[in-house]
């Protein structure tokens, strides 16, 4: 088994993709610290690893606080004497239009993503640094962070700043060995149960049946399972050299999202002054504006509900 002897901890990894994540994790031979902010679903977790034969202890603890970042390190090393990879999964919604946002809306799922994946690197990064472990950082972004999503102002900070993090890191801990990167996943979720656009895909997944092809193929939307063997792999000492990329995979699609590069460059003698830019900027640039969100083409007849 390609991780036989490592151990790891994933956030969020009660349910859903994170489960997903932790038991892929355990069936390539790591042991696994799962975490859940419900200690009964954590256990379920840590129950449907252990039947399978793997290994695995649960941690009921909000992510966010330093101290559970802490706990989660301390459990892997008392456990299981090390840590080698860490996973940040967990994450909340709480989706509404900017001018209905409360505070506490933004808040919390920035206080979850953005800061609770801050804490938990920075302990395990700490802890690999000074025990000399080439270890493996893998965030969860999504593709909100990438291109934005109506509704969803919170979510899209803190998944692009997730990203921006990430590269960061890279660079920062190149020298110890270790990889820092972001996984975007495009799966079947309970967030994507509520579209009507995904529902035929949906409904395949629940009936236990293959996916549409259209779905897997041309929109690179799968299971939670289709996720798993990138953080496994990502995970392993094949990747060593991939560090600070975030990748997106779902379905049948692989796919390296670009550092954001600049897409128009134009010059002006003496810089760009306000009658500059009316005169010039419509010509330069006007249909050369970037898009936003994500474009998704028309449903094929059969799979419209």
């Amino acid at each position: 088994m390609s991780l036989a002897g490592k151990v790891a901890v994933v956030t969020g990894s009660g349910r859903g993709l994170g489960l997903a994540y932790a038991q892929e994790l355990a069936r390539q031979g790591a042991a696994v610290v799962v975490n859940d902010v419900d200690a009964a679903t954590a256990d379920d977790a840590v129950r449907s690893i252990t039947d399978a034969g793997g290994r695995a202890v649960a941690v009921a603890l909000p992510v966010g606080p330093t101290e559970t970042a802490k706990q989660l390190v301390e459990t892997a090393v008392r456990e299981f004497g090390r840590l080698d990879i860490l996973v940040t999964n967990a994450g909340v919604l709480r989706d509404t239009v900017l001018w209905k946002m409360s505070d506490d809306d933004f808040d919390t799922v920035i206080g979850v993503h953005l800061r609770g994946t801050f804490t938990c690197v920075r302990e395990a990064a700490t802890y690999m640094r000074e025990n000399e472990i080439a270890g493996r950082i893998i965030c969860i972004g999504s593709p909100t962070g990438q291109r934005g999503n109506f509704g969803q102002t919170n979510y899209a900070a803190a998944k692009a700043g997730i990203v921006g993090m990430v590269r960061t890191w890279a660079l920062e801990l190149k020298k110890a060995g270790i990889t820092a990167n972001a996984v975007i996943p495009v799966a079947a979720t309970a967030m994507t149960a509520t579209v009507p656009y995904f529902a035929a895909a949906v409904e395949a997944e629940a009936a236990g049946e293959p996916m549409p092809a259209f779905f897997r193929h041309d929109l690179g939307f799968g299971t939670s399972q289709d996720v798993a063997g990138l953080i496994a792999y990502l995970a392993s000492d094949a990747a060593a050299s991939v560090t600070g990329q975030a990748i997106g995979i779902g379905g049948d699609r692989l796919q390296v999202w670009s550092h954001p590069e600049p897409a128009v460059t134009e010059y002006h003698d003496g810089g760009w002054s306000y009658e500059a830019l009316a005169e010039d900027f419509p010509r330069l640039v006007g249909d050369r504006q970037q898009s936003v969100g994500e474009r998704f083409p028309a449903l094929p007849d059969d799979l419209q509900r």
